[in-house]
């Protein structure tokens, strides 16, 4: 005769042989030692420091709250899922594995959750997945995470318009920050550090984003710096390869020492690509496969991709702008229905003996007016411009590229007549110095372009006092001769 085990045996028996603990679902709202109470087998505390041992799940209905500093280790293979509601916002919060060489699972943030996190440090992991479109991360870093079972980057997306600032991105396996190629994730990417990701060195850049939808990707004033020896990463992706809409705004980015600059594919894409600076972007050094400062390409003729570039500082890489297929780019046209100012400047672009600022590997003329062809050479005849060019006075299938009026000196003043900006501090807790050779007019706008404060300047030292939340602004500074754009960091 077969005995049947007790009903609390079998539930004990089941919590060791899956090794997890799930929240009750009955809208309960914990911490750290609410967890600790209530499962005392999944989170232990020892010396300042919380494990979990065991996989652990918040349900749909329940909320995880991290308000004060922690310091908290996660078990090799260990994953943590969220279905709920996830808030880790105080000084200081860590999150990495209990062995360095041992990464903990994927952290899944699951379709219907909210999670924010400002101030957590996240490393030595597999990754987030971010499955819903509420999310949010503000001045966090991940560090050192390999690729898991459902993220292939440190962040991956997977819908809505997650929002991730003024954090960092360093030395992850894989691309920071991805989407999938049928996934509809409009993120708003904005004033990070990214460095050497990718460290497996597969074809990827170190933003990796699918298509966005109806909605825009924004991408804009990151720094994203390569290392030269990872030869296949990239700077950033935007791509559309199943026909799904893809609106981007790519702007003030610095971008170096990668593969590639910026590379935009499909023609459901549009968008702008403003004010980056593209720098040595050339790690492969072979022309044939990238190498572009920026690279815009699509195979489909309808619709017209639609992608406006302008004062974009491109230099050192093996081709400045390259437009492929049935891509479409404004460079720069004085025309009222088509008005874009240019002012893009290149310089040092070049493979195989040859500068290439511009080429139109197309079959549609590109207009591109008022542009710093040769940043070196101040007036340049018309044949030293033709000269870095390819378009269809080279090869007659190509389009032709329309490139007059050019000229740096509408881009720049002497050196002698150019007014120089001083920033002192920066961060600052709301009190800074401005200095200026001349007059002029101080904006500042926060990071969603919302005018949040405005000074009038005279030459010399300014004293500002704004008071502001702490985070990320844009403060630009406008003179007779120059205008400035600068980050301003208040603390």
């Amino acid at each position: 005769m077969i005995k049947k085990l007790p009903l609390i045996l079998i539930a004990l028996l089941c919590l060791q042989a899956n090794a997890q603990f799930t929240t009750p679902n009955t809208g309960v709202t914990w911490g750290l030692d609410d967890l600790l109470a209530n499962a005392p087998s999944a989170l232990t505390f020892s010396n300042g420091i919380y494990t979990l041992s065991q996989n652990l799940t918040i349900a749909e209905n329940d909320t995880f709250v991290i308000d004060e500093n922690a310091e908290i280790h996660i078990n090799a293979d260990i994953s943590f899922t969220v279905a709920g509601n996830f808030t880790a916002d105080a000084a200081a919060i860590t999150i990495t594995a209990t062995n360095t060489a041992a990464p903990y699972n994927t952290i899944t943030f699951q379709e219907f959750s909210n999670v924010f996190l400002r101030n957590v440090k996240i490393d030595y992991g597999k990754g987030i997945r971010a499955s819903s479109g509420n999310f949010e991360m503000q001045s966090c870093s991940m560090s050192y995470h390999k690729q898991g079972s459902t993220a292939s980057s440190a962040i991956a997306f997977s819908q809505g318009s997650p929002i991730v600032n003024n954090s960092r991105f360093t030395f992850n396996d894989y691309p920071a920050l991805s989407s999938g190629a049928n996934q509809l994730v409009s993120a708003i990417i904005t004033n990070n550090y990214l460095e050497g990701n990718n460290i497996s060195n597969g074809n990827r850049p170190q933003i990796n984003m699918g298509p966005s939808g109806p909605e825009t990707l924004q991408i804009i004033g990151n720094t994203i710096k390569g290392n030269r020896a990872l030869t296949k990463t990239g700077g950033i992706s935007a791509a559309s390869l199943l026909g799904i809409t893809n609106r981007v705004i790519i702007d003030n980015n610095t971008i170096t020492d990668n593969r590639y600059g910026i590379n935009v594919q499909g023609a459901t894409s549009s968008g702008y690509i403003r004010g980056n600076i593209i720098e040595n972007n050339n790690t492969e050094n072979l022309p044939n496969l990238g190498g572009s400062g920026i690279s815009l390409s699509a195979s489909a003729t309808s619709p017209i991709m639609n992608v406006i570039a302008s004062r974009n500082q491109i230099r050192g890489n093996l081709w400045g702008i390259t437009v492929i297929g049935q891509a479409r780019i404004n460079l720069g046209n004085t025309d009222p229905a088509n008005l874009n100012e240019g002012k893009n400047v290149f310089s040092n672009n070049g493979n195989g003996g040859a500068t290439y600022a511009l080429y139109n590997n197309t079959a549609f003329p590109i207009i591109a007016m008022n542009n710093c062809w040769i940043e070196e050479n101040n007036s340049p005849t018309p044949q030293q411009v033709e000269d870095v060019i390819g378009h269809q006075v080279d090869v007659t299938t190509l389009g032709f590229v329309t490139f007059t009026p050019y000229g740096c000196e509408a881009l720049s003043v002497p050196e002698k007549n150019i007014s120089k900006l001083s920033i002192y501090p920066n961060p600052s807790s709301g009190k800074f110095t401005l200095t200026l050779e001349e007059n002029g007019t101080a904006e500042v706008y926060n990071i969603n372009g919302q005018l949040v404060a405005a000074k009038k300047l005279m030459t010399g030292e300014n004293t500002i006092q704004i008071d502001l939340p702490s985070g990320i602004y844009i403060l630009q500074t406008k003179t007779e001769t120059r205008n400035f754009t600068n980050k301003l960091i208040m603390k």
